[in-house]
């Protein structure tokens, strides 16, 4: 699996999304999208990231900018994690992983010594011809939303 790199096409992908939307890349053509991957619905980092993300949409919409959030979680979770917290995100589902990993965010990682495979935060700030602009590896949320809304005005 080839790295993700600025300036090359984002890998395309049509996925589940919450409230039983489909959630394609093409569809937002002419819009720049902040992808931002996430492991898991409903704890504690994650939560705070989506809220984040919500609490600055309307700047985002103002610099042509949609949020798309995804993670491996069911349609259903990410529905009660956005009637539960009030997000303004998009959500899409990628149970299958095949969006993580075209986007190589699909990792071992290790906790306490244990080895696993899940999501490495990361965003993607692709511009409005489909090309990624700006990628961010290992996020850490304080400050991020942020940084990607100031990247995202300036595009």
């Amino acid at each position: 699996m080839s790295e993700i790199i600025e300036n090359m096409t984002a890998p395309s992908f049509n996925l589940p999304g919450d409230g039983g939307k489909t959630v394609n890349l093409s569809d937002f053509k002419g819009k720049k999208v902040a992808l931002f991957f996430y492991p898991k619905d409903d704890t504690s980092g994650c939560t705070k990231e989506a809220i984040e993300f919500t609490e600055h949409v309307a700047d985002f919409e103002a610099a042509n900018t949609v949020v798309i959030g995804m993670s491996p979680d069911p349609v259903k979770k990410h529905d009660k994690f956005i009637a539960k917290h009030e997000l303004g995100v998009i959500l899409a589902s990628d149970e299958e992983k095949t969006t993580l990993d075209a986007y190589n965010v699909w990792k071992e990682k290790s906790m306490y010594g244990k080895k696993y495979m899940g999501v490495e935060r990361s965003t993607f700030l692709i511009d409005q011809d489909g090309k990624v602009q700006k990628l961010w590896r290992k996020v850490k949320v304080p400050g991020h939303v942020e940084e990607v809304l100031k990247a995202a005005q300036e595009l």
